[in-house]
C-alpha cells in the first residue's frame, strides 16, 4: 500500500549509516527521516558523507530532522570533564544544521530523579547554560529545539528549562513510549503542563515494562485519547514514528492510516 499521504506529514527514525545503507529505500518510499547521530557517528562520517545525503534528500523533495545523542551524555552535569565532553558532542550535532536543514533538532533532557535530585538547583543551572548554547546556534538558523522526555517521571523540569530559555524555539518533545515505559504515568500528566511548548511527538508503544518500539496501538498507550486532544486544542506538532523494525515501520504506517490523523 502506498502510504505516501503519511509519509509527506512525518518523520521517521533512521540513525545515519543506516539511512546511507538504507537510502534507495527511503527515496523510494518517500520517507522523511529523523536522523539519528548517536554512538561514533559524529566523530567517524565526513562531511562529505552528511553532505551527500542531504542533497539525495533535497533532490527527492523530502525534508528531515535530527536526533541528537543521548548515550553516556550528560547536559547538566557537575564534573567540568563530563559536562564539555557531553557539550562538545552536542554541538558537532548542531553543526549539521546548516548541512541538512532540518526541520527540528531533538535532543533528551537526561534528568533523573534519583540522580540528580539531591543536587537539583545546580543541574538547573548547568542544564540551562548548555541548551542557552545550543539554543542560540539552533537559533541562527531558524531551527527549533526540542526538548524530549526519557527517564523524566513528570513534566517539571521540562517546563523549568522551557520556561527559562523563554524562546519561541525551544519546545517539547512528547515521546509516548517513553511516558509508559520510564515514567509509567499518562500524557495526561504531562501535555497539560507544557502545551505552550509541545513541537513534536515521537510515537512507539509498549506495555509498561520496557521500551519496545511498538506500532501505535499495539501496546496500552492512550493514542485515541492523545489525538482527540491536541483535535481539540488545535495542536499541529511535528511527529515522528520510531519503529525498530522494517515490520513495525509498516505497522506504525498503518496505524496512523487507521487513525486517520493526517
Amino acid at each position: 500500500m502506498d502510504y505516501e499521504h503519511i509519509t509527506s506529514h512525518c518523520f521517521i527514525n533512521f540513525p545515519f549509516r543506516r539511512l546511507q545503507q538504507e537510502l534507495d529505500f527511503v527515496l523510494a518510499h518517500r520517507i522523511q527521516p529523523e536522523i539519528g547521530l548517536e554512538g561514533d557517528t559524529l566523530y567517524t562520517a565526513t562531511g562529505a558523507e552528511y553532505r551527500e545525503i542531504a542533497e539525495a534528500l533535497a533532490k527527492a523533495g523530502l525534508g528531515c530532522t535530527l536526533h541528537a545523542p543521548f548515550f553516556d551524555l550528560a547536559p547538566g552535569g557537575l564534573d567540568d570533564k563530563i559536562l564539555a565532553a557531553s557539550r562538545t558532542k552536542l554541538g558537532k550535532s548542531f553543526d549539521l544544521i546548516e548541512v541538512f536543514r532540518p526541520a527540528s533538532v531533538v535532543c533528551h533532557l537526561n534528568y533523573e530523579e534519583n540522580k540528580h535530585g539531591y543536587k537539583e538547583s545546580a543541574w538547573v543551572s548547568t542544564s540551562l547554560a548548555t541548551w542557552q548554547e545550543l539554543l542560540a546556534k539552533a537559533a541562527a538558523h531558524k531551527v527549533p529545539l526540542m526538548l524530549e522526555n526519557t527517564y523524566e517521571t513528570g513534566p517539571g523540569q521540562h517546563k523549568k528549562i522551557l520556561a527559562a530559555l523563554n524562546s519561541p524555539l525551544a519546545r517539547f518533545c512528547l515521546d509516548t513510549g517513553h511516558v509508559s515505559a520510564f515514567a509509567k504515568n499518562s500524557w495526561q500528566e504531562w501535555l497539560p503542563a507544557l502545551v505552550p511548548w509541545l513541537g513534536q511527538l515521537h510515537l512507539h508503544d509498549n506495555h509498561g515494562d520496557r521500551d519496545a518500539h511498538l506500532a501505535p496501538g499495539r501496546g496500552n498507550f492512550d493514542f485515541p485519547g492523545l489525538f482527540r486532544y491536541l483535535k481539540e486544542q488545535r495542536l499541529q506538532p511535528l511527529i515522528t514514528l520510531e519503529p525498530h523494525s522494517v515490520d513495525d515501520l509498516w505497522e506504525s504506517l498503518e496505524a496512523l492510516d487507521r487513525m486517520n490523523i493526517f
